[in-house]
């Protein structure tokens, strides 16, 4: 079945600097696309939610943080046994009910190959497919497929696919999220931090917000080349913060562990806390890694080294 679809910081860039690029552009059309989605979210409830059911989430780069966060708030919601793992790195297979697949492009070698290696063992699981076109190769491996074509991209990037697997994902496992497109747009209209005087940038998160973490710094890698790294938030204690510095902009996304902002600042590091929902952080994150490409004379919409999918020779 195919369902088609308060930070401290220095000096700051204005709302209105112009996003030129594709990739600023995809940015900024975020909370009118959730809007849409979620106007499909009683439809897709049952693929996504399968309450009672043991479901395993996969992805690679940014579909496998999107993966990471999808697993832990569906066991939090209660829904069932929720695992998640890299496309590449399943592992051996499990009593797995059900899998969903992410992939933007539906040609990721490696989400493909391990779908077939799981449908190949006994009773194999149902199979769930995420992705923005219609007609790829994963919807011929898959049982239902989900198709957020209105989250589709043309940049190599990502950006709003994500955020909007994600919100969808949130409402399907019975968040109330229809205040944040509204949310995001406001915060969308707001002044930025400017990054130009950070060399380094560190994300953190608990709970689902690590996978957020983990893409935040994917960003700031991929659009400006730039130093970037993410940890579970208590985690950052345990030795990373022996790097943190003058130079270097701390992003905590959801609540911040007592003690741990101050511990940040103690080291002449800037700390950012969320003031917004953490997918509206996620998304003010995206900006501020094509603020810094700017910034860096480099191009988000031609990232080095990168293409829109991994496709590898057979």
């Amino acid at each position: 079945m195919t369902t088609p679809m308060q930070p401290s910081v220095p000096d700051s860039v204005p709302a209105t600097t112009p996003g030129g690029t594709t990739t600023m552009r995809e940015i900024d059309s975020q909370p009118e696309v959730w809007r849409g989605v979620l106007e499909r979210t009683a439809a897709l409830t049952e693929l996504l939610a399968a309450p009672g059911e043991r479901v395993l989430f996969i992805g690679c780069g940014t579909s496998a943080f999107v993966a990471h966060s999808l697993a832990t708030l569906r066991e939090a919601a209660g829904l069932g046994e929720s695992d998640w793992a890299y496309a590449s790195e399943v592992g051996p297979a499990r009593p797995w009910d059900r899998v969903v697949a992410i992939t933007r492009s539906g040609t990721t070698t490696e989400v493909l190959d391990a779908v077939r290696a799981l449908r190949t063992a006994d009773a194999g699981p149902r199979v769930v497919a995420i992705t923005a076109v219609d007609g790829m190769p994963v919807a011929d491996l898959a049982d239902d497929t989900v198709v957020l074509g209105e989250a589709d991209e043309e940049s190599v990037v990502q950006t709003r696919f994500p955020t909007t697997v994600l919100i969808l994902g949130r409402a399907a496992f019975g968040e109330r999220v229809d205040h944040l497109p509204a949310e995001c747009r406001a915060a969308l209209a707001t002044t930025r931090p400017d990054p130009a005087s950070f060399e380094h940038f560190v994300y953190l998160g608990r709970g689902w917000c690590q996978g957020l973490a983990d893409e935040a710094a994917l960003k700031i890698r991929e659009a400006a080349q730039a130093w970037a790294e993410s940890y579970p938030a208590l985690d950052f204690r345990h030795g990373p913060i022996a790097v943190a510095g003058a130079r270097s902009h701390v992003w905590v996304f959801g609540p911040v562990p007592d003690g741990l902002a101050d511990d940040v600042r103690s080291v002449g590091a800037t700390v950012r806390e969320s003031t917004h929902d953490p997918l509206v952080e996620l998304v003010l994150a995206q900006r501020l890694a094509a603020d810094l490409a700017a910034a860096r004379g480099l191009d988000p919409d031609a990232p080095r080294h990168l293409t829109r999918s991994v496709v590898l020779d057979a």
